[in-house]
């Protein structure tokens, strides 16, 4: 993010040794990838946004979320059509869960479980077997693992994740190498992992915000800063609800928590590696907010490139509540590469200076997992618009805070 009081050269090359070595030495299993969607009962199609190839195989698994047990809707079919005819499907249940492998493709069944083995490439959609309005209350929770081309051979399967991991650590080793000669443009092509600082879609609250609440977030401070009291990343938006229940969400949305220190990561990525898992906890510096670290600083990325490219945030728990809610407050940019700590000429993150970006895909992330009771933009006082944080890099906003309501 801004600041990286650890050494990032040497945490990124114990890293990237140890990972290459996994590559060449222990053999490492074919990709696998879980991600969570929300489907709504109304008839219309999502878009999962994942790409698939032949021999991959898709597990698809699905659970009702909303409504009480009489009308909450059921994954394999709930109510029934006035006529089968107008359904996407009139062979399946009616009100199902169903899914098409392209635009325009004729349906297939899901239900509460489905395998799908792959064939051809495709691009998964995921919807309802219905039309007109539902009979039932609520929505379906998806879960989709993918493991990429899991009809293979076991040896061919070694082979694609060492060419993946290959290729994450030279896009990592390029970007590092940058920052250590000074450039200030990321690597071409390095991922951003999550859903990107693109424009997303976010679905807004009108309705205005409780006057305690605004009093209490127009005290906020308005930047965090670092030990040494530099001024640095701004506050970009604030969650309400537990503590159990923020890490709820952030876990069901695919945050994953970072680690505090380079001992700990190289361990972490060792024993993960031993287990034919990614590592996706890359450590994340120590900031300051009211007078005192994070309680908690939360990444998503594409594994082992994200030494280079990442997501991420750090959450301070406030101190005042709302409606007997705890609120948390927080700080999230998004990481493009290396660059040099302009005070000191030491190698540091740099951040993409768009920071509006990854304010939204923090509240997009926790809308798609169906955490989010409403969502809302709210412009403070003397809002921060234009700014430096602490290593030297320019910034800007139109700021607004995010505030996120969890159901």
């Amino acid at each position: 993010m801004l600041l990286h009081h650890c050494d990032l050269s040497q945490a990124l090359r114990s890293l990237a040794t140890f990972c290459l070595s996994a590559v060449l030495v222990l053999g490492l299993p074919a990709f696998a990838q879980d991600s969570n969607f929300v489907v709504p009962t109304s008839p219309t199609w999502v878009d999962t946004g994942l790409d698939l190839q032949a021999g991959d195989l898709v597990q698809i698994t699905a659970t009702g979320n909303g409504g009480s047990s009489a009308s909450g809707c059921d994954p394999n079919g709930s109510g029934a059509a006035a006529s089968t005819a107008n359904l996407p499907l009139p062979s399946a249940p009616a009100w199902a869960l169903i899914a098409r492998l392209h635009a325009g493709a004729t349906p297939v069944l899901m239900g509460s479980s489905h395998d799908l083995n792959i064939t051809e490439a495709a691009h998964l959609f995921l919807g309802v077997n219905g039309a007109g309005d539902p009979p039932c209350v609520g929505k379906f929770v998806v879960k989709v693992h993918r493991v990429a081309n899991g009809a293979t051979a076991a040896n061919a399967q070694s082979e694609n994740r060492g060419e993946q991991l290959k290729s994450q650590l030279a896009t990592a080793a390029e970007i590092f190498m940058q920052g250590q000669f000074g450039s200030d443009k990321p690597a071409n092509g390095t991922s951003t992992g999550g859903s990107g600082t693109a424009a997303v879609s976010l679905k807004l609250s009108t309705t205005p915000l409780d006057a305690s609440l605004r009093k209490n977030i127009d005290g906020l401070p308005r930047r965090v800063n670092d030990q040494f009291k530099n001024l640095g990343d701004m506050v970009n938006f604030v969650i309400v609800g537990s503590q159990k229940g923020v890490q709820a969400a952030l876990d069901a949305a695919n945050w994953h928590v970072a680690d505090t220190n380079n001992k700990k990561a190289v361990f972490e990525a060792a024993l993960e590696a031993y287990e034919d898992k990614d590592y996706l906890q890359m450590p994340m510096s120590t900031l300051y907010l009211f007078g005192r670290p994070q309680d908690f600083g939360y990444e998503m990325a594409e594994p082992i490139a994200m030494v280079a490219s990442r997501h991420h945030f750090r959450i301070w728990k406030a101190p005042f509540t709302w409606q007997e809610q705890e609120v948390w407050v927080g700080a999230g940019t998004h990481d493009i590469g290396f660059a040099k700590d302009k005070r000191n000429g030491s190698v540091t993150h740099k951040i993409d200076p768009l920071v509006d970006g990854e304010r939204d895909n923090i509240g997009s992330s926790l809308q798609q997992a169906g955490k989010v009771k409403s969502l809302s933009y709210y412009l403070p006082p003397n809002p921060v618009q234009e700014a430096k944080n602490a290593t030297g890099d320019g910034y800007s906003s139109d700021g607004r805070l995010l505030l996120i309501l969890l159901q």
